[in-house]
């Protein structure tokens, strides 16, 4: 049987124009997907309906961390639309910038238990699929008095 690799749980960073994902050595999926092709998803839908930011936690961001993509490139979402992006693209590991590992906050104190050990993962996003799903304040009526 032949499938893809995968990375979950990770965070993740965009960072000229790839992703840099952080992921638990512990679980040994660093091994399996450096080289390989892999897919990726993340999205920014709640519970509450309101929109939860770019996946670089930007605020009421698009799918690449900012509102539009402020560089003319890449796939936009208006910011106050509710996104999901995957994408494919090889995997390559990384020792990431100090401004990208601040990027991605606090790390987890554990993963399953045992103490959180990062290692980073860059993806050059080959093939992208971008959705976006937006909610009006008002509704037009369908009835005309």
């Amino acid at each position: 049987m032949r499938a893809m690799p995968f990375v979950a749980p990770a965070r993740h960073v965009v960072c000229n124009g790839g992703v840099v994902l952080r992921i638990h050595r512990g679980f040994g999926y660093h091994r399996a997907c450096n080289g390989s092709v892999v897919a990726y998803g993340a999205d920014g839908f709640t519970t509450d309906g309101l929109p939860t930011g770019g996946p670089d936690g930007g605020p009421h961001a698009g799918p690449d961390g900012s509102p539009g993509n402020g560089n003319g490139t890449g796939p936009q979402a208006p910011a106050s639309a509710m996104w999901s992006v995957q994408f494919i693209g090889t995997a390559a590991i990384v020792q990431p910038t100090p401004d990208e590992v601040r990027r991605f906050g606090r790390p987890p104190l554990r993963a399953d238990g045992e103490p959180f050990e990062p290692v980073f993962m860059r993806v050059e996003p080959q093939f992208v699929t971008l959705h976006t799903l937006d909610y009006c304040e008002e509704q037009p009526n369908g009835h005309a008095a």
